[in-house]
C-alpha cells in the first residue's frame, strides 16, 4: 500500500477510534497556503468549497498540496450534487465532508455517490485518484475501507435525527455547525446560547454512542478555547482557517493604522 493510502487509512482509523485530532481549514485557493498549514502537524486539512470561490480544478491542487506534505485532505463541496462530489473524488480526495445533512435518505444517496459497489454506486474511471492508472487496482480495492465519510449537522432537524443518521456504518465522523444550528433555533449568531449547547451535546453524545468522531470549528484558536471544546465532548477541533487568520491580522492592522491617523 502506497503512502497516500496509508495516510488515508490512518485518518479513518483515528476517526473511528475517536482519537483526539486537530484539523486545518482552507478557504483560499492558492496551494501554498495549504502547504504552509500542512506543516502545522494537522491530522487532516479540510477545503471549504461551500462558502468560498474555490473551483474543482483549484480543489485538486489543494488536495495535491496537502497530500504532498503527508496530510490527508477532505473537501466540503458546495452541494450534495454528484456533479461536485464525483470530480473531487476523482481528484484524489481522501474522503468527503457533506454539509447540511438532515435525513437518512440524504445519507444513503451520498453513500451511493461516495462508495464503490457493492456498498455504493460510484462509477469507475481513471484520474489522479487512481495514480492516472498506475494505482487503479489498489485504489478501487481499498477505497471503501480506507476513505472517510463525514456529515455536517447544521440544523435542529439534523440534531433531532442524529441517531438515525449515524445508523449507517459508512459514517466515520460528524462536524457540528453551531452558527447554522443557532439560526435554525431562532437565535442567529448566538453560538453559545444554551439551546445551541444543548443541541450540540445531543450530537456529541450520539457520536460517542455510535463510535464516530465529532468535532467543530473554532474561530479564535487558543489553548483555553480548544480545551473548552474537548471538555464539552468533542474529540477533534478545526483550528480556525486561513480566512480567520487574515481577518484577525487585518483587524489588528486597521486598529494600528487608525490610531496613528487619529493622533
Amino acid at each position: 500500500m502506497n503512502s497516500i493510502f496509508e495516510k488515508r487509512l490512518e485518518l479513518k482509523r483515528k476517526m473511528r477510534s475517536r482519537e483526539r485530532m486537530f484539523a486545518g481549514w482552507v478557504s483560499y485557493a492558492h496551494p501554498s497556503i495549504t502547504e504552509t498549514f500542512a506543516r502545522a502537524l494537522f491530522d487532516v486539512v479540510f477545503i471549504d468549497m461551500e462558502h468560498s470561490t474555490i473551483s474543482i480544478e483549484q480543489g485538486q491542487r489543494i488536495i495535491a498540496a496537502s497530500q504532498s506534505q503527508g496530510v490527508p485532505c477532505i473537501p466540503r463541496p458546495v452541494s450534495h450534487s454528484n456533479d461536485y462530489i464525483k470530480p473531487l473524488l476523482e481528484s484524489g480526495a481522501d474522503g468527503m465532508l457533506i454539509q447540511f445533512v438532515e435525513t437518512t435518505e440524504q445519507v444513503q444517496a451520498l453513500i451511493n455517490d461516495v462508495k464503490y459497489p457493492p456498498v455504493g454506486k460510484r462509477t469507475y474511471g481513471v484520474n489522479r485518484a487512481h495514480g492516472y492508472g498506475f494505482d487503479f487496482d489498489e485504489y478501487i480495492e481499498n477505497w471503501n475501507s480506507t476513505s472517510t465519510f463525514m456529515l455536517q449537522i447544521e440544523s435542529i432537524t439534523g440534531v433531532e435525527n442524529i441517531d438515525d443518521l449515524l445508523s449507517f456504518d459508512e459514517v466515520d465522523g460528524v462536524m457540528i455547525g453551531p452558527l447554522d444550528i443557532a439560526g435554525s433555533l431562532g437565535v442567529p449568531g448566538q453560538t453559545t446560547h444554551p439551546l445551541v449547547i444543548e443541541a450540540s451535546r445531543k450530537v456529541i453524545q450520539s457520536c460517542e454512542k455510535h463510535g464516530v468522531s465529532c468535532g467543530t470549528q473554532i474561530a479564535e484558536a487558543n489553548l483555553e478555547n480548544v480545551e473548552a471544546l474537548f471538555q464539552l465532548g468533542y474529540n477533534y477541533v478545526i483550528l480556525g482557517s486561513d480566512l480567520f487568520v487574515l481577518w484577525k491580522w487585518a483587524s489588528e492592522m486597521r486598529e494600528i493604522i487608525s490610531s496613528f491617523r487619529e493622533s
